[in-house]
């Protein structure tokens, strides 16, 4: 099984750091390098990468919006009420204003996204083991 831990580690951005400062909004370990952090510009653009089983809790972005470009690996994302996308790279979602989601590793495969963020994130549950291992 290819878990695309090579493409990750060693992809297009530096993986960056064991995402401490987040860690207790995620299941899992992630990393986060930021790629754009200026004050005068109003997104933030980071690449965060996921280890197999990795995901971050239900979140809202507020004020803004979430766009993911998927870089490697394979992943989910998932509205509340809706079905989970599997990702792949290329695969682009955007996340308007407001929308409750989550996304993350699958089960047994590393994944990263470039995140472009604007606005505040409110921090929600964790997506339940449940939900998540029902995912295939």
């Amino acid at each position: 099984m290819n878990n695309h831990e090579n493409s990750i580690k060693h992809g297009l951005f530096n993986m960056g750091d064991l995402n401490v400062a987040l860690q207790q909004y995620f299941t899992g370990n992630s990393y986060h390098q930021s790629l754009v952090k200026d004050p005068q510009v109003n997104v933030t653009v980071s690449n965060v990468s996921f280890e197999p089983g990795a995901r971050t809790n239900w979140h809202i972005h507020h004020d803004g919006y979430q766009i993911l470009l998927v870089t490697g690996g394979e992943g989910w994302y998932q509205e509340a009420g809706q079905p989970a996308q599997r990702l792949h790279p290329g695969d682009v979602v955007v996340t308007h204003d407001g929308v409750k989601h989550w996304h993350g590793a699958t089960k047994n495969s590393r994944f990263s996204h470039i995140a472009i963020t604007a606005g505040t994130h409110e921090w929600l549950e964790p997506v339940s083991d449940a939900d998540y291992q029902s995912l295939d």
